[in-house]
Order: C-alpha cells, then sequence, then structure tokens
C-alpha cells in the first residue's frame, strides 16, 4: 500500500517568494511600491537602411540557391541564358548573404554559396538530350565559369572574416 507524504518538500521555494524563473515583471512587488509610468511615447522614425534580417545556416542556404535559381530563369527569358549576366547577378547575392546569415552561423556561407551557384545554372546551361546532356552542360557551364564562382565565394569569405573579427571584438569587449 502506498503513503502519500504529508509534510510539502523541505528543499523547494517557499509559498510566499516568488521563483526565480519569473520576470521581473511577474513577481509580486511589496507593498507600496508601484510601477513606473512609461511617460510619453516617443514618434518613431521610418528607417531609410536597407533591411537587415538574419538568417541561419539553412535560411542563408535556402536564399541563396532560391534566389540564384530565379535568377537563371530571368537569364534564360531576358538574356537568352548568358553566362555573363549570370555571374554578374552571382555576385550581389554572395554579399547579401555573407551579410545576412546571422553571427552564430557565419561560416555557412562560403560554403552555400558555391552549391547555389551550381543550382541557379541549371536553367542557364546550354544542355540537350536528357539528364546527361542536362548534368554535362552544367559542367561545361561549371568549368568555363569558374572565375564568377571563385570570386563570389571569396567575396563572401572577405565579409564572412571581417564580421567574425568585429563579432569576436565586440565579445571580449563586453
Amino acid at each position: 500500500m502506498e503513503q502519500h507524504r504529508t509534510r510539502p518538500p523541505q528543499h523547494g521555494p517557499r509559498r510566499g517568494t516568488p521563483p526565480a524563473s519569473l520576470p521581473p515583471q511577474a513577481r509580486r512587488r511589496p507593498e507600496g511600491v508601484r510601477r513606473p509610468s512609461p511617460g510619453p511615447a516617443r514618434p518613431v522614425r521610418p528607417s531609410r537602411r536597407m533591411p537587415n534580417p538574419r538568417l541561419t545556416g539553412l535560411g542563408g542556404g535556402l536564399f541563396c540557391g532560391a534566389v540564384m535559381f530565379l535568377l537563371g530563369y530571368l537569364d534564360q527569358l531576358l538574356f537568352g541564358a548568358s553566362l555573363t549576366v549570370y555571374g554578374v547577378l552571382f555576385l550581389p547575392v554572395c554579399v547579401l548573404t555573407a551579410l545576412w546569415v546571422r553571427g552564430s552561423d557565419l561560416m555557412i556561407a562560403p560554403v552555400v554559396v558555391p552549391i547555389a551557384f551550381a543550382a541557379g545554372l541549371l536553367p542557364v546551361a546550354d544542355g540537350s538530350g536528357g539528364t546527361a546532356g542536362e548534368l554535362m552542360g552544367v559542367v561545361t557551364a561549371l568549368a568555363t565559369q569558374a572565375g564568377w564562382l571563385y570570386g563570389g565565394t571569396l567575396i563572401a569569405g572577405v565579409i564572412v572574416i571581417v564580421r567574425r573579427i568585429r563579432l569576436v571584438r565586440r565579445r571580449r569587449r563586453a
């Protein structure tokens, strides 16, 4: 037969004190202490800065891959699958990916950028004759456009290194 405890445990929090895990606004205040008034509301000014999203590593990879794939189709429709236009459009995507990835996932940006370049080549690459022909077109485009690929990866890598150095210095100061 089970016997239940009749006394409360001695090591737990007492009933009169709020748990430490509660935020300060949820804890009880002693009698006579009032919450300060918020004061007059300040007007919100519109920001003229660029958007500053913080993407996770997966989000950065999906962003870069999806944008390059869409830019590949756009290049095919507007410019007749010009690999030079595709390479030029690749550079700002590299910069945005390296700038928008959050601090804890910085090292993923130089990794996803070349993968996105290859994914975006699917609609642009000149391939015919089924899957093998498409694959040969992508491999040929990767070989002939290696300068754009290396340049974009280098840009993303430099931006990531600079951001990482600034992040480490900021943490040391704090």
